[in-house]
């Protein structure tokens, strides 16, 4: 009886660092809770990285868009611009503040939220009043623009900052995936205004869970700090002037999390590393592209995604099974949020590009784990449906 060959997930942490050593020191002080000195030494550590004025840690990625769209002063009524190509946490935290999103299309060449679409619809869709800018379809002030490094590869950011800014409008970047990915040399993350960072479970670097709030201003980060904290006035009163929020991190996530980045620039190679052999092995593949990159970037490549050009029934979700069989975890994007049921989607046509993308773009296995074997077996699934069954057109 021949053996199963063994799983091969999406994307597993690489704890290999001083994770249990740190781990080990909250327990044996007994600083497991939001306190302690982990929180202190991750958010300094960010602080650095990023060059900002200061940074919060905070329980969730969703969290750190929240709590970053305060800051922003977004709030009931207003409208934040949105990429329609992501997971839906960052329209989540549009609606937590009470605003409502608007949906971007994704620019075809790198799947990011398109300049020139944010650009028209600030331009031909709004206008300018006392108020601030106005939508006129729906009457509401456009407040900020959030974009999304999808995949962890940086956004244009440069071209996204001057129109929010000549509008007037906040940019909240999003690298809640693109943590150690690079735009034009600088650090993804604080681009524009505040930047909102990711440790879920998945992602490059993990605490387990959690987040980081960054921004450009100590007292904005003060703010946040004491938004997260349950808006405590006087601890000792419990006095309360505002509503607050339980988002700080514990100090044993922390612990995590501190352990991960001081081996980021690791992880972020072992990542780059299985994109590159997944690049070459579908180099030759008709009807197989591997995920571009940027002259002006370096992707964490978080996930390894390709595009399969379909035809008939050889589409990307007939090798999603396929790679399922052989106990290989795939997926695809997410569905666009101007689709989702959730936020009023539609159903209607359109030429949207997020919509072929969400068709036809497949995530691959991309833990920094992966040895040259477990690559080229998913390699060898994908070529072999690609060539065999003929069911995919060159691109």
């Amino acid at each position: 009886m021949t053996a199963e060959p063994p799983y091969l997930p999406l994307s597993e942490p690489s704890l290999q660092g001083r994770e249990l050593e740190y781990v080990t020191d909250c327990i044996t002080t007994g600083w497991v809770s939001s306190g302690g000195a982990f929180v202190t030494r991750l958010e300094e550590w960010a602080t650095e990285y990023f060059g900002a004025g200061g940074a919060v840690a905070v329980s969730s990625g969703t969290a750190a868009l929240h709590t970053a769209l305060l800051l922003a002063g977004v709030g009931h009524g207003d409208e934040v611009v949105v990429p329609t190509l992501t997971f839906i946490a960052p329209a989540n935290a549009v609606r937590y503040a009470g605003a409502s999103p608007v949906f971007i299309d994704a620019e075809p060449e790198y799947w990011q939220l398109h300049p020139a679409r944010l650009e028209e619809f600030l331009v031909k869709r709004c206008r300018r009043e006392r108020a601030g800018v106005v939508d006129l379809e729906t009457g509401r002030v456009v407040k900020a623009v959030l974009p999304v490094n999808v995949l962890g590869h940086p956004c244009d950011m440069d071209s996204i900052v001057a129109v929010a800014h000549a509008a007037g409008l906040v940019v909240i970047e999003d690298a809640t995936e693109s943590l150690g990915s690079r735009y034009k040399g600088r650090p993804a993350g604080l681009l524009g205004d505040y930047g909102c960072v990711s440790f879920n479970g998945n992602k490059i670097a993990t605490a387990g869970g959690g987040g980081l709030v960054v921004t450009r201003d100590s007292q904005a980060a003060e703010r946040a700090r004491y938004l997260t904290t349950q808006a405590k006035d006087d601890p000792l009163e419990y006095v309360h002037r505002e509503v607050g929020f339980n988002y700080r991190l514990t100090n044993v996530q922390a612990a995590i999390g501190l352990a991960q980045v001081e081996r980021l620039d690791e992880l972020v190679a072992g990542r780059r590393w299985v994109a590159e052999q997944y690049r070459e092995a579908f180099a030759d593949v008709p009807g197989v592209e591997f995920m571009p990159e940027a002259p002006w970037a370096r992707s964490n490549r978080w996930l390894s995604a390709i595009r399969v050009r379909p035809v008939g029934g050889g589409d990307s979700r007939s090798l999603l099974r396929v790679l399922a069989e052989h106990r290989v975890e795939a997926r695809p994007l997410w569905q666009p949020l101007h689709r989702s049921p959730a936020h009023g989607g539609t159903t209607d046509g359109g030429d949207w590009i997020a919509d072929r993308l969400n068709r036809e773009v497949l995530c691959l296995p991309s833990s920094p784990s992966l040895t040259d074997e477990d690559i080229g077996r998913v390699a060898g699934l994908v070529s072999a449906f690609a060539r065999e069954r003929g069911r995919i057109r060159p691109t």
